[in-house]
């Protein structure tokens, strides 16, 4: 359905937001990050949605309802995003966007080595695309090299939680300990 016009009032796209994208407290009247997102989507967008009820949309601008999961996701999926965006805080998606546009080397990277990305999640790329090279901006190659090295890490993180659910899980907290106290000593 497409909504009035009256839902791109002043009310509903200019009320304060805090940097956390939430009320500080029960009596701040300002939107949740879930309606601060929802209501910057909706404006970029020229939104429309035929599947939510115009009152759930207009309940979850206002805080004054929760919407489901299910309404949750149907909006992030007529949004063309992931559900975990809705909920970020503003000033979150202001830096990732800030990272993705003067990192271009690491969209190069994916496009020619898409098998280096599978199972990535959003904070895999946030990461990626929040770090510099020595010196100045990131190459392509560079990019890849610290992917070989993220993913690693991951591989490493993934075999110590099976040894940590094992009979050498003791013993393995024990090292990690020593190299742990030994490193920061340093």
């Amino acid at each position: 359905m497409d909504l009035p016009d009256a839902y791109w009032d002043q009310r509903f796209l200019t009320q304060p937001i805090s940097p956390l994208g939430h009320p500080a407290n029960r009596n701040d009247s300002r939107p949740s990050a879930l309606a601060a997102n929802l209501r910057r989507l909706m404006a970029q967008q020229n939104f429309a949605i035929g599947r939510v009820d115009e009152r759930t949309i207009r309940g979850a601008l206002n805080g004054n309802n929760k919407p489901h999961a299910r309404t949750i996701n149907t909006l992030a999926t007529g949004l063309g995003v992931s559900t975990d965006e809705l909920f970020l805080a503003p000033s979150l998606l202001v830096q990732r966007h800030f990272d993705r546009q003067t990192n271009p080397a690491v969209d190069e990277a994916v496009a020619s080595h898409p098998d280096l990305f599978e199972g990535w999640t959003d904070a895999d790329f946030d990461e990626l695309y929040s770090l510099v090279g020595t010196g100045g901006a990131l190459t392509v190659q560079g990019a890849v090299e610290i992917v070989r090295v993220m993913n690693r890490k991951r591989e490493t993180h993934e075999k110590l939680d099976v040894l940590l659910e094992s009979r050498q899980g003791e013993l393995l907290r024990e090292l990690i300990e020593l190299f742990y106290r030994d490193a920061v000593r340093r």
